[in-house]
């Protein structure tokens, strides 16, 4: 509000009516207290003299202007001073002052007659504030005044944070992204002298669930043949595990993405221009180039003010709740996600034609090119987002119906009885997709080589009216990389776990390479992405065509973004804060004793564990905890996301579960009913969590390097449950706890875990 404006509108948004109001009296009745915020605005300041307020009770109690509050810079321009008094509070009387910052010499006091504020109504109009500080000179400032009704656990959880953070944090100084090249000879870093770390010591033993419990082959992760079950022509004896949400690691058929040469680059920097729904729309053919280069660690940031006694907000004024309805059966109405996520998808459902409520990716291309591993790799991605997806791998068909022995010539285009064997099993595999979609499923990738139009042809056909077709087509032409692919698939693929002699087994593959490669045409028809060369380090391209919505949008964007790099992802919650003792949630206090020991180990770990690894970088929240976790850490770059702040608690920051129970039993309930969807009121549930995360997601999948995340715990759970494929209902039960750090390993082998505590 400026000068020259009427009567202010503010209160009457949030003060409502008069003083006597029956609106008033029930709020005042329930505690609602009033914040109000003094700015003043001059572009030409006086560099002596300082903006003050001086009045009467509550806000100073003396018209003493040697006693004057004085008013904390905001920006250049701007000075704001803030307090707190009881919405029916008695009339607080004030005016302006300018005076040197520690002297009472040369006040100057503003012009004209009080100022007046009655429970929450500014009398008079809101005018400019002039000075007359001699000679004819006259300062005019530009004076903004709201009131803003809060509520007892605003306040109290304010005054919380602000009682435990009112000597400046520790945080501060520190930059928001720091680059420190190497370490700093000058400083002392008593982490290595003090601490003597055995990275074998701290192995923590695998369990039978984590993610790295056994390598399976990945087509053995995929769906189960039901249709073949139901028929009884289930005659081998090869493990059926369906895999919908296996925790083991996917063996794949790709090569190692050499790291010298970064791919063509036609795409601006996705991290940062975050491709919204439906932003890959085209009706003729378009390449998107995936972006491979490291990123520079330059940013914009915004400081979340850390420590400073301003009152605390929430982010949100409202209190929006929705009935998802997530049951067995309503899955397809809504995908388990939340806002912008649901939206966009819901929209599609609602807008599209009915065959577009489900989407099958029907892979295309050559063995030994990766397209199981892409499969694999796309169905952990969708599901994570709460998207209901399920891989479905035609060659698992094949071998149960007619086992594992069947030589190249099986494979062979002018052999009738193969070619009709194989397209009755690629016909199950599809109808058994269809009914699962018919059931509730949304998403069914279909895992085969498809080469030629004629079975394409027979899909679209059978898919005609069901469901929505995009072929995913995998070319690669590096020599070098097909070798690779061709021999892992001899010591990973069912279909010769029986042949003792690799070499013959290695000539049979290579036959049967070659049947295929005589009647392989590639993709032309429908809609279409095209992944060429993606894996062979030397540039490559996706192309799209008549691609269109929300998920195939995502699907486009999160392919131009991943790679085959092998690279460790560490994972790590801050060291142990004030709040954890105490047991308090949310908040943002600085560490413990004990977490400060953690960080001085964690910095020695790191340190040797990625000692060869100059390229690494350190990501934190913007939560002072996790920054002073990563404070010790030196030679690596540091960056902070806000997206991997705690989840937000609204009101109830700065609680206990007990204080929860006791004071709001209602929302305790809710909570302990679905932690997944469950809403803290004013604000976020892990669903929102996982939103907020799908650009680190994306990120982590484009890094090359080494990345340390050092984050919370409900936020390290979300990114947990995304490697290591977990149900989105299990991600508020995962096991994190404090001084341990999870290593992911990502790369050719698929995904695989082990776990160091640190700490007893």
């Amino acid at each position: 509000m400026g000068a020259g404006s009427s009567r202010t509108s503010d209160y009457n948004s949030h003060g409502g009516g008069g003083s006597n109001s029956s609106s008033d009296e029930r709020e005042d009745q329930s505690g609602g207290q009033l914040y109000v915020s003094l700015k003043m605005e001059n572009y030409k300041l006086k560099h002596h003299l300082f903006p003050h307020v001086f009045g009467s009770v509550p806000l100073v109690g003396s018209w003493d202007s040697s006693k004057a509050l004085p008013m904390e810079r905001e920006s250049t321009s701007m000075w704001e001073l803030s307090f707190v008094v009881p919405s029916n509070h008695e009339t607080l009387d004030f005016k302006f002052v300018l005076k040197p910052k520690d002297s009472n010499s040369h006040c100057i006091i503003e012009e004209g007659p009080n100022r007046v504020l009655t429970g929450g109504h500014l009398q008079g109009d809101t005018r400019l504030a002039l000075f007359k500080p001699g000679n004819d000179e006259v300062l005019e400032y530009r004076v903004f005044i709201k009131a803003d009704r809060v509520s007892p656990f605003d306040l109290a959880a304010s005054w919380r944070t602000y009682q435990e953070n009112f000597e400046p944090s520790a945080a501060r100084g520190i930059p928001d992204i720091s680059m420190n090249g190497a370490p700093n000879l000058g400083v002392q870093n008593d982490s290595s002298a003090s601490l003597d770390l055995d990275l074998e010591r701290y192995v923590v033993p695998a369990s039978t669930t984590t993610i790295n419990s056994s390598l399976v082959y990945a087509a053995n992760l995929t769906a189960t043949p039901r249709s073949m079950i139901h028929a009884g022509t289930f005659s081998t004896t090869e493990g059926s595990n369906s895999g919908s949400n296996s925790n083991k690691s996917l063996d794949v058929s790709i090569d190692q993405i050499p790291t010298t040469k970064d791919m063509e680059v036609t795409i601006s920097d996705l991290s940062r221009e975050y491709l919204p729904s439906g932003v890959v729309e085209s009706k003729s053919v378009g390449t998107y180039s995936p972006l491979q280069k490291q990123d520079s660690h330059r940013g914009l940031f915004v400081d979340r003010g850390v420590g400073s006694p301003r009152l605390a907000k929430s982010a949100s004024a409202t209190i929006l709740t929705a009935d998802l309805k997530l049951d067995s059966e309503n899955k397809n109405a809504i995908p388990a996600a939340a806002g912008a996520v649901a939206a966009a998808a819901v929209a599609d459902q609602m807008l599209g034609p009915k065959e577009d409520r489900h989407l099958a990716i029907v892979l295309v291309g050559l063995p030994a090119r990766g397209k199981t591993f892409t499969a694999a790799k796309l169905t952990r991605y969708l599901r994570w987002l709460g998207h209901e997806t399920k891989h479905f791998n035609v060659g698992k068909y094949r071998r149960l119906k007619h086992g594992t022995n069947q030589t190249a010539d099986f494979f062979r285009a002018d052999n009738p009885e193969g070619m009709e064997a194989r397209n009755e099993v690629a016909g199950l595999a599809m109808d058994d997709m269809i009914s699962w979609m018919q059931e509730g499923g949304q998403v069914g990738i279909f895992d085969a080589t498809n080469s030629n139009r004629e079975r394409r042809n027979m899909l679209m056909k059978m898919a005609e009216g069901k469901c929505k077709i995009i072929f995913l087509e995998t070319i690669c032409n590096d020599e070098r990389i097909i070798e690779r692919n061709v021999r892992l698939k001899i010591q990973q693929s069912p279909d010769y776990a029986e042949e003792p002699d690799f070499e013959a087994g290695l000539r049979d593959f290579k036959i049967r390479l070659a049947n295929y490669e005589k009647v392989y045409e590639p993709v032309e028809e429908g809609s279409y992405i095209k992944m060429i060369d993606m894996a062979s380090g030397q540039g490559g391209q996706i192309q799209v065509n008549n691609i269109s919505g929300y998920l195939p949008g995502r699907i486009v964007f999160f392919l131009v973004n991943t790679h085959l790099t092998p690279r460790p992802i560490l994972l790590t919650r801050h060291g142990e804060s004030r709040d954890n003792v105490r047991g308090r949630i949310g908040g943002d206090t600085a560490m413990s004793e004990t977490g400060e020991l953690y960080a001085k180990k964690l910095a020695n770990f790191v340190e040797k564990r990625l000692k060869s690894e100059r390229t690494a970088s350190i990501w934190t929240s913007t939560l002072q905890r996790t920054v002073l976790s990563a404070s010790p850490i030196v030679g690596f770059p540091k960056i902070q996301w806000r997206a991997l702040d705690e989840i937000n608690a609204g009101v109830c920051d700065g609680m206990t579960y007990e204080e929860i129970k006791k004071n709001m039993p209602e929302e305790y309930e809710s909570r302990k009913k679905d932690k997944l969807r469950y809403r803290y009121p004013r604000g976020e549930s892990y669903l929102d969590v996982i939103q907020r995360l799908e650009p680190v997601i994306i990120e982590l999948e484009r890094q090359r390097a080494p990345v340390v995340v050092i984050s919370h715990q409900a936020v390290l759970r979300a990114l947990y449950a995304y490697f290591a494929d977990r149900p989105l209902n299990e991600i508020p039960h995962i096991e994190v706890p404090l001084h341990t750090i999870i290593e992911i390993k990502m790369g050719v082998t698929g995904v695989e875990e082990t776990r160091y505590k640190l700490m007893d």
